[in-house]
């Protein structure tokens, strides 16, 4: 009898686990779903600015086209991702999730990359690739997380 009930405990534990998870997940995607939409909506309405602001450059021409395309994909992300926060267990919201953790990922890449190769001020863009590497470790630790070992007594 007792050993059935330290295996209750340990899918107790699981199941806590794997709803913290669920939770933090669906707090990243709610972060996500806002911080994405604001720069999003930023870039379509002044491309120009966001550069100017992460890189102290200009933008002209066919980047400021490119820059509202960028912005279009960034507020469709955060609509993604602000949606998918409630139902953050629903395989199309764990997709999401993975969505999120790639752009993450690349977006954190490239702005390193940015920083060590483009003349002009690059404080900006290190902080920016900070938080999106900060943002994908936390996200993939939701996705992927093991369930914790339950405490011994």
């Amino acid at each position: 009898m007792h050993q059935k009930a330290a295996g209750a405990d340990a899918g107790a534990s699981r199941d806590t686990a794997c709803m913290d998870r669920t939770v933090w997940l669906s707090r990243l995607l709610g972060v996500g779903g806002v911080l994405e939409a604001a720069a999003g909506l930023g870039l379509l309405i002044d491309p120009a600015g966001g550069a100017a602001a992460l890189f102290g450059a200009s933008m002209q021409g066919p980047g400021l086209a490119i820059g509202r395309i960028g912005g279009s994909g960034l507020l469709a992300l955060g609509i993604a991702c602000w949606l998918a926060r409630r139902t953050p267990a629903a395989p199309a919201s764990i997709g999401v999730g993975w969505a999120y953790l790639t752009y993450n990922v690349i977006t954190c890449g490239v702005l390193v990359w940015a920083s060590a190769t483009l003349e002009g001020s690059s404080l900006p863009a290190l902080g920016a690739a900070i938080l999106h590497g900060a943002l994908g470790v936390a996200v993939f630790t939701a996705l992927t997380g093991r369930p914790r070992a339950a405490a011994s007594p």
